[in-house]
């Protein structure tokens, strides 16, 4: 079902799980039809249409409409006739049809337009185009006109081709004449005359062998059971519909038309005229699709037309009744894989019969066939077409030999000498077409037989399988043997058979042998499943290897989950039917000659294999003994329901890892047809999912990667469900396997159930269905016993090539067999009577329970002549109990000989050939009889066989003592067997066997043992026998030494764990040191001690560690370190708000974001109302810039001599290897610990004897300490390295100093009106100190309260950037008549200002920013710094804020409460501490400032900036601190980082007090007060009074002029809170529906891949040329513009984001999330997503702390083309 975009947010009722996909090809929207849809689901605008009568439209209204459309639409035809040229022999005539088409594009556009008109229209169009006598008119009255004769000459030479008899095609033999089933020429006829047609076919067809002949003789016969001959017929046209179709298809359907067409289709009539069209030019279709150079854009638009015509099921039954729909579909399809055929060389390549599919064929590998196999698909899905097709012997015999051209296609050989030159990947369109063309439509007609009643249907379905399946045998001239080094993985053939067996049985009640062939086609049938299983095996040993990887890619597509229920499934299905109803030996032997192991089952210690090299013999005996496992554990499709299966599917796929939900759907193979099976993410899928799992909401990993929402199993699904049987079937990676294994391991570790290591656990199986009792007779066989004896012996003896996992398989089969066994008690006790019945073989009788107890004496065996069991004496055989060689096949008749005089020898080839045989005469079959030799010779390889001869071994043993002697081995204790029913009896009485049982090898072995003990009284008495003797096994020397072996092996193993433990703590301890010093910077600042203890500080200088040459030592100035460091702009500051909310993403016209109110916006307006009226040298010290594209210094703490760091940079210039960053630009990454860093930041050389220093209080008084500070300022050279000296430091320090300038955009650094004004340089560098307090401020949560170190800890660089910056902020000394320090210290003559007027004035000192004042004075000192001289600096400062403070109150307040405050102050004026009173100081500055204008003209404009609050001395209070605390903590901050205090931390409501205490503006006797008042914390330098009319006089005489702007200025906004994003809203369809069809702002369109900045709103195109500047694509250029480089973009037709930083770009993630907490990038699943809060904080956080650099790893280059 597809929908518009606009119907599907119509409509009225949608299930808010629904999934919506967004088609990529177009498509109709089937909204208001309700043979699609329900009505209930119809958008509100098709419900009107269908619950309303609509009134009929007058005629007279439409016969203009009914007169001019014929014409109209002739005349369209005309265009399209006249421009159709048949295309030259090579040349693509693509340009000439798109020049027509672009020609008529209006006037299908009119008919376009035409069908929006609604039904009246519909119909008349209706009318027109199916009338035929319209059609015969206009089309037959051509007359003498000559442009029309010629148009029409053309149409008929279209036409020639249209039929499926036109020479140039391939197709030529199958002529079928005129239509109306007159057929004047059958294809019978046809027969004969493959000679003379072959002549005809076009000279493209590959000159083949004589092997063509026989390919079309085959292919006449399979085009022969067509019913309707007129399909194979020249077209002829009847209606304008018919030649419009015909030429829509000629044209390789136009989209236009397309839309055209299928617009039509709500008017009734028209769709089944138009569906019997189409399928009129089926056939046409698939001619011109195989000739189309676009067949993908074509497969799309006719799959667009066809499933609106064939999901509908009403038309598609009318149209196979009266059209022979079905007839046409097959054979189109089978005519179109004609044309591809090649020769099979399976079996036997000279003479096979056999053709298949090429699948490297364009027709294959490009997926051609896809449209018309999935129509096929599509009606098979209706039950009363597909109950036609199965009724239909004919169809079912066309489409069983359509299936065989695949049966057996793409045929790997194995190279055995060099490796193949050029690997083919034909494999992926094999699958594809396996599963496409063969087990889709399999499963469309399974879903119909799932009730007793269709029963006929299956039994016609595997009648014709059987016999194309015995045609196959005998096309490809099989008897027995598979050919040598073969595989094919496509048997689709055995599949169909095998599933509808499948289905017989499970659902239809059929009897299973009803259906089956004899034993001789079931032998045949099994050989090539099995041949694949084995051929799974080899590829996995690495036998296949020189074919290269395209093997192994096969391998694991075939068990590939969308694949494994059509391919692996089926074909062990298959091999478990045989298994169960063939005799038990001869499917065992198979087995093992099948996977080459046959040599490997001896008892002597060596031998020889001819057919295996011994590295692989392992792996190949695992592979088969695990393929025996797999084939008796499985039960699929032998007794398990759905539920149980969904249940064991889903438990596989999570014991190998967790999962996402998406996943688990995409892993859990359901049918691949969507009308049967389980449907994904239906309710038994969802409780399953809930009641084996548990759901792990998705977290963010320390790393920086995002985890989705995981479904991990539940404990009890690993203690009972685990299943390592269906997880080695599932697995495509073998390393899934151990990786189930290890988190069982874990959990049973974890929940103490099993401390070593536990083998795969025993699982009981579900019983099976009694059609299927036989399977287990295989484990009840002598042939099996005898191969278990031998590899138990083999592994108790230590033999080669044995490993755990053989012993692992060896016991779970003896288990199942013990739990399978038939109750034959009484039969078990009579066999003990006559062991003289049991000469000639291994075993008394077939029976497991029985075997287990038998001794077997002595085994006579063929060994190399080196063996060593050659040098011993032979015993006496005469009278030995039994004898057995498991030897190949090469000389079972000489052996025969040799051994005639004691007893007869095993063999299990031999064994096998004689049961083949016996079937083989019995069927009496002479064609079998005589390829029989040949067969056989291929094993005899003549004088290959190896130096034999022949050696008795003593055995003595049974597969009990065995078993007890293997307990011993594995727990490495003699006697460590004591059977447990001698002390509890108890347990034989009532076992309690658990159905699931965890451990390993020792309780496995205990367990067997007890079940055998358990079933017979006799195993019982035999094993406590044996237990009592415990003899040494024989031969003992053997043995005591493998016992040694194992206590020596396992002493050795305690010593190495120990020595392990020891090195891995001595390692743990060396790198906890190592981390310690590594990570510490031993900065000044780092060192200092909280408390001066010492009474002779030790004179130590500041040790660093270079990370790249390892030494240690101090920073000189010649040879000096660096911190690493990243340097990047930043506008983080800048997006401050005033407002704690943030703001929201618009999602609708109304709501816009303006970004007026951020704090860039705010310091650059007034920046600029300073510049309009006062002195740019003075507006450029009066402000600090950097809120936008200020430089963010941040480094990782690892330091580096810097001629160290200039190699390591030339190093990595010289590395070839593919960086994420750019060397040329400085970038690198730290040598330790791989962080990101682009520049070098000296470390100023200095002693920790300084830093004592700065702390001596001095009892100075403050305004020494002022004259002191202003003579620092004016001594230029005071600065301890002279710039004129050259170093190395000062080199690097001006050196960082450009890096830092160029990090930012020129127009970021540059606001002087005069360019490249020194006063710009000075503005910048005290804006970049400001810059990283501002933000470690931020990065602290907007406020000091919670105290202690910076929040990087040590790897703050503060400390060295200031020594960098005041390095050269002395170079530019200020003139001492303007330096600010004199305004604030001293009273000044009032005539000094005369004389100024005629230039700009100098900013007042209290428009002034406080904290620009402070980073000023302290970066103008000399470094380091003294103590007392900054809590000097700050007491001044603090003095003016304070005033500013008082000012901008005495401006907010209202004309009556301003005059209230003058006089309660005023009266206070002459007290003791009038100077620390607010009250008093307020009432003087209002006084001051009354003098000029500043308070007047209080019109409309005064009453918008004055507060409405009534103002108490509390709330005047705290406004008076929310002023002043920025600058506190900043400069705390500042002081923690030059001195190294720690910050103390503190309630929000005492941040004041203690900072200020902290800074020292308030004395300690006033810390104790409560209520707290900030004017205590004043110390005026000068009379405050006096110093206060200076300042407020500077204001008064500019106010006169310009008293607005002097009130805006006094009001300085500094109360900003945190950044943040924007607001994101909850659900992502909110957003996706408003932006992705929104008009780009630049270009007015909309854009192909729209994004929004998650910083600022903008609407901004990605990789959009059309909004391309200078080169500069819109998202690069936006994250310019608003985030000085970096920019975070939502893409929202991906709902992914991206980060931009810099020339680098990375895909961040996403943070909408569906249900089930997974991402749905790129929206391909379409399901509702809804925000992750916690994600979009991690995002958030990132972008403040700007880590995105440390934390994203996947970085590259953007070119600036996003």
């Amino acid at each position: 079902m597809s929908l518009c975009a606009e119907c599907f947010t119509r409509a009225t009722t949608r299930d808010t799980t629904s999934t919506c996909s967004r088609s990529q090809a177009g498509g109709a929207c089937d909204c208001g039809d309700s043979n699609v849809m329900r009505e209930s689901g119809f958008c509100r605008r098709h419900q009107i249409k269908s619950s309303s009568n609509i009134p009929c439209v007058p005629k007279d209204l439409l016969m203009m409409s009914e007169f001019v459309l014929p014409r109209f639409i002739f005349c369209l035809i005309q265009y399209l006739r006249e421009g159709y040229n048949e295309p030259a022999a090579d040349v693509p005539s693509e340009k000439d049809l798109s020049k027509v088409l672009q020609l008529l594009e209006p006037q299908i556009s009119f008919l376009e337009d035409l069908t929006k008109m609604g039904g009246a229209m519909r119909s008349v169009l209706t009318q027109v185009l199916t009338n035929q006598q319209n059609y015969k008119d206009l089309t037959s009255g051509l007359g003498e006109n000559t442009c029309a004769k010629k148009s029409h000459e053309k149409y008929l030479i279209a036409l020639k081709s249209s039929g499926l008899t036109y020479p140039e095609d391939k197709l030529v033999y199958g002529i079928q004449e005129p239509s109306a089933g007159t057929s004047t020429l059958a294809v019978q006829g046809f027969a004969g005359a493959t000679g003379t047609l072959g002549q005809l076919d076009s000279s493209d067809e590959e000159d083949q062998d004589g092997s063509q002949g026989l390919g079309k003789r085959k292919r006449v016969k399979l085009s022969s059971s067509t019913k309707d001959q007129s399909i194979m017929d020249v077209l002829k046209h009847k209606s304008f519909l018919e030649e419009l179709l015909f030429w829509t298809i000629k044209y390789e359907f136009p989209q236009k038309m397309v839309t055209f067409l299928l617009n039509m289709l709500p008017d009734q009539e028209y769709k089944v005229a138009f569906t019997k069209t189409f399928v009129q030019h089926y056939a046409f279709i698939m001619k011109t699709l195989k000739k189309s150079h676009e067949s993908d854009t074509m497969s799309n638009r006719i799959v667009h037309i066809s499933v609106q015509l064939f999901s509908n099921e009403e038309l598609a039954r009318q149209v196979t009744e009266e059209c022979q729909l079905l007839d046409i579909m097959v054979t189109v399809l089978l005519y179109m894989m004609e044309s591809c055929l090649i020769k099979s060389e399976l079996q036997d390549e000279e003479n096979s019969l056999h053709v298949v599919v090429n699948c490297g064929e364009a027709l294959l590998k490009n997926n051609t066939y896809w449209p018309l196999v999935s129509d096929f698909i599509n009606i098979l899905s209706h039950q009363s077409v597909a109950k036609k097709f199965l009724e239909d012997h004919g169809l079912l015999v066309t489409w069983m030999n359509f299936v065989s051209f695949f049966q057996g296609m793409n045929l790997n050989k194995r190279e055995l000498n060099e490796h193949v030159e050029f690997e083919s990947q034909t494999y992926y369109a094999a699958f594809a077409a396996e599963l496409e063309a063969c087990a889709q439509p399999m499963w469309g007609l399974l879903s119909h037989c799932k009730v007793r009643e269709t029963q006929e249907y299956t039994r016609n379905v595997v009648r014709y399988c059987l016999e194309a399946l015995q045609d196959w045998f005998d096309a490809i001239n099989f008897v027995d043997e598979p050919a040598p080094n073969q595989v094919t993985f496509h048997l689709p053939l055995h599949r169909y058979y095998a599933m509808f067996l499948s289905k017989a049985v499970k659902c239809q009640e059929l009897d299973l042998d009803s259906v089956l062939p004899d034993q001789e086609m079931l032998m045949k049938l099994m050989i090539h499943p099995l041949q694949i299983q084995a051929s799974l095996a080899e590829i996995h040993s690495n036998m296949w290897v020189r074919n290269g990887l395209q093997i192994k890619g096969q391998a694991m597509t075939y068990v590939q989950s969308h694949f494994c229920n059509s391919m692996i499934d089926p074909d062990i299905y298959l091999l478990q039917v045989c298994a169960s109803r063939l005799d038990p030996d001869y499917f065992i032997s198979s087995v093992f000659e099948r996977f080459k192991v046959v040599d490997l089952l001896t008892m002597a210690s060596q031998h020889q294999n001819t057919v295996l090299d011994a590295e692989h013999e392992r792996s190949m005996l695992e592979g088969a003994l695990t393929f025996l496992v797999i084939l008796l554990s499985l039960r699929l499709h032998l007794g398990m329901s759905d539920d149980e299966i969904l249940r064991a599917e889903m438990v596989a796929q999570l014991c190998m890892n967790d999962r996402t939900h998406s996943s688990l759907l995409d892993l859990i193979p359901e049918n691949p047809n969507p009308k049967s099976g389980i449907i994904p993410g239906s309710y038994s899928f969802e409780s399953v999912l809930s009641a084996v799992a548990d759901f792990k909401a998705p977290v963010f990993e320390p790393g920086g990667s995002m985890q989705q929402g995981m479904y991990t199993p539940k404990a009890e699904v690993w203690d009972q469900e685990f299943d390592p049987v269906m997880v080695i079937l599932r697995t495509v990676y073998r390393r899934d396997v151990q990786s189930a294994m290890d988190r069982y391991t874990a959990f049973l570790k974890q929940n103490g159930k099993f401390p070593g290591n536990p083998w795969p656990p025993y699982k009981k199986r579900t019983p099976l269905h009694p059609s299927y009792k036989g399977l287990m007779r295989l484990l009840h066989c002598k042939t099996l016993h005898i191969v278990l004896f031998t590899l138990l012996y083999k592994i108790l003896m230590d033999h080669q090539n044995l490993s755990e996992h053989v012993l692992c398989m060896v016991l779970y089969l003896i288990e199942l067999g013990l739990e399978n066994s038939a109750d034959e008690e009484s039969d078990e006790e009579a066999s003990v009577c006559g062991p003289e019945r049991c000469h000639d073989s291994w075993f008394p009788g077939s029976n497991l329970v029985a075997n287990m107890r038998h001794f077997i004496n002595y085994v006579r065996v063929r060994v190399p002549e080196t063996a060593p069991e050659v040098k011993r004496d032979s015993p006496a055989s005469t009278s030995s109990d039994s004898l057995g060689s498991l030897q190949s096949s090469r000389r079972p008749k000489v052996l025969q000989r040799e051994n005639s005089g004691t007893a007869q020898v095993f063999s299990l080839v031999a064994e096998r050939r004689k049961k083949f045989q016996e079937i083989i005469n019995r069927s009496s079959n002479e064609a079998n009889q005589v390829v029989r030799p040949k067969t056989s010779s291929k094993w005899s390889a003549p004088g290959s066989a190896p130096q034999l001869t022949t050696a008795i071994l003593e055995i003595k043993e049974s597969i009990l003592s065995l078993l007890i002697k293997l307990h011993h081995k594995l727990s490495g204790k003699q006697n460590s067997y004591y059977p447990p029913w001698l002390d509890d009896i108890e347990i034989l009485i009532q076992p309690e066997i658990p159905k699931y049982s965890h451990g390993d090898g020792i309780t496995a072995v205990e367990r067997i043992l007890l079940k055998a003990a358990l079933q017979s009284r006799m195993n019982k008495r035999i094993i406590e026998e044996i237990c009592r003797k415990v003899t040494p096994p024989v031969p003992p020397r053997k043995v005591t030494a493998a016992e040694k072996k194992t206590l020596d092996k396992e002493e050795r193993r305690q010593k190495a764990r120990e020595r392990q433990q020891k090195l891995l703590a001595e390692f743990a301890s060396r790198q906890k040191s190592f981390m310690e010093t590594a990570m510490d910077v031993d900065s000044p600042e780092n060192d200092i001690p909280m408390e001066i203890t010492t009474a002779e500080p030790q004179v130590s200088e500041a040790v660093y560690d270079c990370v790249i040459c390892g030494q240690s030592g101090p920073s000189s100035e010649d040879r000096p370190t660096g911190l690493v460091v990243l340097l990047q702009a930043s506008s983080v500051l800048g997006q401050c708000r005033d407002n704690t909310e943030p703001k929201k993403l618009p999602i609708t016209e109304e709501e816009q974001i303006y970004p007026w109110d951020t704090c860039a916006a705010v310091h650059d307006v007034r920046l600029s109302l300073l510049q309009r009226y006062f002195k740019d040298s003075s507006c450029l010290l009066a402000v600090s810039i950097g809120w936008e594209g200020g430089v963010y210094v941040q480094t990782c703490g690892h330091t580096l001599h810097i001629d160290c760091h200039k190699s390591y940079m030339e190093s990595l210039r010289n590395d070839q290897v593919l960086q994420g960053f750019s060397v040329d630009k400085g970038e690198f990454t730290c040598p330790l610990c791989r962080q990101f860093a682009n520049s070098v930041l000296p470390c100023y050389p200095g002693s920790n004897m300084e830093n004592n220093l700065w702390h001596r209080p001095s009892n100075k008084s403050l305004q020494d300490l002022i004259k002191e500070v202003e003579e620092l300022q004016g001594r230029p050279g005071a600065f301890p390295v002279s710039i004129s000296s050259e170093t190395n430091l000062s080199k690097e320090m001006e050196s960082v100093m450009k890096d830092i300038k160029n990090t930012t955009q020129k127009k970021y650094r540059d606001y002087s009106k005069t360019p490249g004004s020194p006063d710009n340089d000075f503005l910048f560098m005290y804006s970049v100190a400001r810059t990283n307090l501002e933000l470690e401020l931020i990065h602290r949560g907007g406020n000091l309260c919670s105290g202690g170190a910076s929040t990087a800890g040590k790897r703050s660089c503060l400390n060295q950037l200031f020594h960098v910056l005041a390095l050269h902020m002395r170079l530019y000394s200020i003139d001492s008549e303007f330096n600010p320090w004199r305004k604030l210290t001293q009273l000044e003559e009032m005539n000094s200002q005369l004389g100024n007027e005629e230039q700009q004035p100098e900013v007042p000192i209290l428009y002034h920013d406080v904290t620009s004042l402070l980073l000023i004075q302290i970066l103008m000192m000399p470094q380091p710094l003294r103590k007392d001289h900054f809590t000097c600096i700050v007491k001044v400062l603090f003095a003016l804020l304070y005033t500013q403070a008082l000012a901008a109150l005495s401006v907010k307040c209202n004309e009556e409460d301003r005059s209230a405050w003058k006089h309660t102050g005023a009266l206070k004026k002459n007290t003791c501490d009038a100077e620390k009173s607010y009250k008093v100081l307020l009432s003087f500055v209002i006084s001051e400032l009354s003098k000029g204008k500043l308070y007047h003209e209080e019109g409309a404009q005064e009453c918008a900036m004055v507060s409405p609050i009534a103002w108490s001395s509390e709330s005047m209070e705290k406004y008076l601190q929310d002023f002043c605390l920025p600058f506190l903590r900043i400069t705390s901050l500042l002081q923690h980082h030059l001195f190294g205090e720690d910050l103390p931390s503190c309630q929000e409501e005492e941040e004041f007090s203690v900072l200020s205490s902290c800074l020292g503006l308030l004395p300690t006797f006033y810390q104790t007060e409560h209520p707290f008042i900030s004017a205590s914390c004043l110390d005026w330098p000068v009379p405050a009074f006096d110093i206060i009319a200076q300042w407020c006089s500077e204001i008064n005489s500019f106010t006169e002029r310009h008293a607005e702007q002097g009130k805006a200025l006094l009001i300085q906004e500094s109360r900003w809170k945190l950044p943040h994003l924007l607001q994101l809203p909850e659900n992502y369809n909110t957003i996706f529906q408003y932006y992705h069809r929104k008009t780009c702002s630049v270009c007015t369109k909309v854009p192909k891949d729209p994004a929004v900045c998650l910083v600022c709103g903008t609407f901004v195109c990605l990789k959009g040329l059309c909004c391309k500047q200078q080169s500069y694509c819109e998202c690069v250029l936006h994250s310019q513009n608003c985030g000085a480089g970096t920019g975070i973009f939502l893409l929202v037709n991906a709902s992914v984001i991206i980060i931009i930083r810099g020339h680098r770009f990375c895909l961040w993630g996403s943070v909408y999330l569906d249900a089930h907490g997974e991402e749905d990038r790129d929206l391909r699943r379409g399901k509702p997503l809804y925000i992750c809060k916690e994600r979009y904080k991690v995002l958030e956080q990132q972008w403040i702390s700007h880590t995105f650099d440390h934390i994203n790893k996947r970085w590259g280059p953007h070119y600036n083309g996003l």
